[in-house]
């Protein structure tokens, strides 16, 4: 493994035009996560001590997102990928070791295969570039890498300048390539725009360098997936599908059971331990994390949240950021959490929604009970006690505090304080009128009988 410092050179530059929208494309995200930053995240495995970001249209979206993780060269006009790498040369100015051309596009390219890219450009052969080659089941029209077994590269062609018998060659290239920076820049000032599209493609190094002597190699992935570039929706879906589908096989390997593998999806960062049971159509947002034996009933919806050992979430049920569940805490069908903790044993069971509230080990919350937590201008917390109850359709109006062990009556408003062991019981006084029902309805009955004549 080489110790040379490394740079990336991420393009990014591209219109886009193929997603129709006015989000930059590389930000559009997989598994909850922008496709851009699950390369930079690749990326990150190796250190880098720069990357450079060459950005084009709608460029504040991406330096609002990315911030100052990257620095940034600006592509415009755009003349191809040849050209967009040149931008970034001031941005590297006196940096001296390997550089990355990778894309932000191209999002599941692996820290390993990056290595290998960097390890192959430091062979004692010293080649002037490393490409990326892939072999797909169906080459159809990518650029061909023309190289001999040992991956020393005779010629790179485009599809349509090709031969019959370069056609043949079942390895192409994916765009991705790796060079020292020494030779890099000093190729990139050679490549000539002489083609249909008036444009400089980084491709061209390759030949130039062969022309010259050189020696330039392939590296070829194991997983041509990796390489995917994603231009349009449908692509974008393609991507997920692909992501998701490794992440669910990972989570089976990792002792999770999956009854319906195919309707559950997970986000980049979902963590699941050991023994964990999610049944069909639930979904995972950005910030998941469940603990060993939990079950995730069909049809929930997690994002921000906390569960713990041994908790039961679902079915339909929805934890929302801030939604922490300890262990052996259950919630059911139909129950919100919020910016709420649900203590070690304490259930709510059905039709409930907890915000901004803390509730206490053991407790026993009611169906239709609600913490009204909002007042149109604050959030407020409610507490709820150890081993209190509250009883069905209660409406807890904070901020208010429930003591351990106390009982709340059914149908009770509650916006004072109540203390430990105590009962409250808020409820408006029964009326009782014998016959007022019967002649009502013969009263109704009466007119609706006239009315119809």
């Amino acid at each position: 493994m080489s110790n040379r410092p490394v740079a990336a050179i991420v393009l990014a530059a591209g219109k886009g035009t193929r997603m129709k929208s006015s989000l930059h494309k590389v930000l559009h995200p997989v598994a909850g996560r922008p496709m851009i930053e699950h390369l930079l995240a690749s990326l990150d495995g190796l250190s880098p001590s720069r990357v450079v970001a060459v950005v084009g249209d709608s460029r504040e979206q991406l330096q609002d997102r990315l911030g100052e993780r990257v620095a940034y060269a600006v592509q415009d006009p755009q003349l191809g990928t040849g050209h967009a790498v040149q931008q970034a040369q001031d941005a590297l100015a006196g940096f001296e070791g390997d550089v990355l051309v990778l894309y932000g596009d191209v999002p599941f390219v692996r820290a390993v295969t990056m290595q290998a890219m960097l390890d192959r450009l430091d062979e004692d052969d010293g080649p002037a570039a490393v490409v990326l080659g892939f072999e797909p089941e169906d080459p159809l029209s990518y650029g061909r890498v023309v190289a001999d077994g040992a991956g020393r590269i005779a010629k790179m062609v485009e599809y349509k300048d090709a031969s019959e018998e370069e056609r043949a060659c079942r390895l192409c290239n994916s765009g991705l390539l790796a060079a020292k920076s020494s030779d890099l820049f000093a190729l990139l000032d050679r490549v000539k725009n002489e083609n249909a599209q008036g444009e400089y493609y980084l491709p061209d190094i390759v030949n130039i360098a062969i022309a010259d002597g050189r020696t330039c190699a392939a590296v070829t992935t194991d997983d041509p997936a990796e390489v995917g570039g994603i231009n349009s929706r449908a692509e974008l879906a393609a991507a997920e599908a692909q992501w998701q589908e490794y992440r669910r096989e990972e989570a089976m390997a990792d002792g999770v059971t999956l009854r319906a593998p195919d309707t559950v999806f997970f986000s980049y960062d979902t963590q699941i331990g050991r023994d964990v049971t999610v049944e069909p159509h639930v979904v995972f947002g950005p910030g998941v994390s469940v603990a060993d034996g939990a079950t995730i009933r069909a049809f929930s919806h997690l994002e921000g949240a906390s569960v713990g050992e041994g908790c039961e979430v679902g079915p339909y049920a929805r934890l929302r950021p801030g939604a922490e569940m300890r262990a052996g805490s259950k919630v059911g069908n139909f129950v919100e959490m919020k910016k709420a903790v649900l203590g070690e044993g304490a259930k709510a069971n059905h039709l409930t929604y907890i915000g901004d509230a803390t509730v206490g080990a053991g407790a026993n919350i009611g169906a239709g009970t609600i913490t009204c937590n909002y007042d149109g201008y604050f959030k407020h917390q409610t507490v709820i006690g150890e081993r209190a109850f509250i009883g069905s359709n209660s409406a807890l109006v904070a901020p208010v505090s429930i003591g351990a062990d106390a009982i709340v009556a059914a149908g009770s408003t509650v916006s004072r304080d109540v203390a430990d062991g105590e009962l409250r019981m808020v409820r408006a006084e029964q009326l009782v009128k014998p016959g007022w029902a019967d002649r009502f309805h013969d009263a109704m009955k009466k007119k609706k009988k006239a009315d119809s004549k």
